[in-house]
């Protein structure tokens, strides 16, 4: 009998990666290749496509020669999936394939101000598509396209042009059939799909000006998307979703009583969900669907993670990355606050051009300490509504299950816990995306073991982190309110 095998494959920010994991969830082979990243003024920031392309190759190469070194000769890897960046887009020639745009970011924000001029539609927006309008989502980029780049004008008259989300520009430059397709975690971050007839909705196309015929063709998270051929062999890609949509399924069968918290370059809040659920000022978004079912999630999200960290550290001259892994100190006295909208203000106050700033003075220390706490407490004020919302529904939160990069920080998830009054739980897998990807892959054909080596972190009294915490939220509240935020609900904070 030959030994099955899955291929994932996870393209982020700052690297592309590709993992091959054994029916049992054991890492057989891994590779990743370096992305860079483009800022060209303040509000932008972009990827190269062809490179993009380059390392998603080099990575999947690697990882297979890796692979194939160690696995014996009957071995096979059965299938593939892919993993990217929801909200970012590319425009491409649907003739060769060649980009016509840059890889626009999720957190470009380039085109806010026809955002802003939509707003009278805000809560039309947000009932349809369960996202806040926001130039964060791929709509206005996408429009932005359409009117400043001539070479897409050119594609869109001669009927040659193709744009979507970058999954889709991915599954027509690496797969053999060159499809058209989008899943619905990354047609969703459009805000041109309608959750509930899992289609691009007309009236929205309208509001945007884009035309139905240059988008991909939605279809469900798990489907025949097409093959990979490499080293002589074929794999079928099986399943594309989001990365953060990926997640939550690191860890065995989603938790309805836990959030998952991932902390990488932006933070991003998941709550499973056993029904839709709207929440004004979060998001409602499809985690997964295939044939037989579809599985939401309530989210918030925090744009200033560990971006935060890096401007941190290029607007103050020392290295804040550097001061977390050596163990932060949290005994600095009368730190200053930090409003912290880094690449924008997300949920749940929504101001995508706040700007961020200290409130106070403070040592090196103090600033470094600020910008830390002012991640917990967007964090904490994004689960403070999510907590409302499920009370409602009877069902409140149990723990937080937290990922990514600045997870590794004992000092972080302890004040996590202390701030939230939630246990939080870290697994010693730092992967997460692509063992949560893995698993989805291999389906009911696999037992992917639940990673063994965790680490809990329980709540303690900290009463003047929660001083902070609610001073830090009277200052947001009041500066929101001056730039336009808060459009419904305030959050709760108590």
């Amino acid at each position: 009998m030959r030994a099955e095998h899955f291929l994932a494959i996870d393209q982020g920010g700052h690297a592309s990666r590709a993992v091959i994991f054994d029916a049992r969830g054991a890492v057989v082979a891994q590779a990743f290749a370096p992305l860079g990243t483009r800022r060209p003024a303040a509000d932008r920031v972009e990827h190269d496509p062809e490179e993009l392309i380059a390392s998603l190759g080099a990575a999947i190469d690697d990882a297979i020669r890796d692979a194939l070194t160690k696995l014996p000769g009957s071995a096979t890897i059965a299938a593939a999936g892919l993993a990217t960046q929801r909200s970012s887009i590319v425009c491409w020639d649907r003739a060769n394939g060649r980009a016509l745009s840059p890889v626009i970011s999720w957190q470009d924000r380039r085109n806010a101000a026809f955002v802003d001029s939509l707003r009278e539609r805000a809560s039309d927006v947000h009932a349809r598509t369960g996202l806040v309008l926001s130039p964060h989502y791929g709509a206005s980029k996408l429009r932005w396209c359409l009117e400043n780049i001539p070479e897409v004008r050119d594609a869109a008259r001669d009927g040659r042009l193709a744009l979507g989300p970058l999954a889709s520009f991915i599954l027509f430059r690496l797969l053999a059939e060159r499809p058209l397709l989008v899943d619905p975690a990354n047609a969703s971050r459009t805000q041109l799909w309608d959750p509930d007839t899992r289609d691009w909705a007309p009236d929205l196309l309208q509001l945007f000006g884009i035309d139905a015929a240059v988008l991909p063709t939605p279809v469900t998270s798990r489907h025949a998307f097409g093959t990979l051929a490499l080293h002589g062999r074929r794999i079928p890609l099986q399943v594309c979703t989001g990365d953060q949509s990926a997640v939550p399924f690191a860890f065995g069968p989603l938790d309805t009583r836990a959030a998952y918290v991932n902390l990488g370059t932006g933070a991003f809040i998941q709550c499973p969900l056993r029904e839709p659920l709207r929440a004004p000022l979060l998001l409602t978004s499809v985690v997964w669907s295939d044939a037989h079912t579809t599985t939401y999630v309530l989210e918030g999200s925090v744009n200033g993670a560990s971006s935060a960290l890096d401007w941190l550290s290029e607007t103050e001259g020392f290295d804040a990355q550097r001061m977390l892994a050596a163990g932060a100190d949290g005994a600095v006295a009368a730190p200053p606050l930090f409003l912290n909208g880094i690449s924008g203000l997300a949920s749940p106050f929504w101001v995508p051009d706040f700007e961020s700033r200290f409130v106070g003075r403070g040592t090196a220390e103090g600033k470094f300490l600020a910008v830390i706490e002012s991640i917990l407490f967007l964090l904490r004020v994004n689960l403070d509504e999510i907590q409302h919302c499920r009370e409602n529904h009877g069902e409140p939160l149990a723990r937080l299950v937290v990922t990514g990069g600045l997870s590794q920080s004992d000092f972080l998830c302890q004040r996590l816990a202390d701030l939230t009054s939630l246990s939080v739980v870290r697994y010693a897998d730092r992967e997460a995306t692509a063992r949560g990807l893995g698993r989805l892959v291999a389906g009911d054909t696999a037992s992917f073991a639940v990673p063994a080596d965790s680490t809990t972190f329980a709540p303690r009294e900290d009463t003047a982190l929660l001083e902070r915490f609610f001073a830090w939220l009277e200052e947001m509240k009041q500066q929101a309110r001056k730039s336009g935020g808060l459009r419904a609900e305030e959050p709760l904070g108590t």
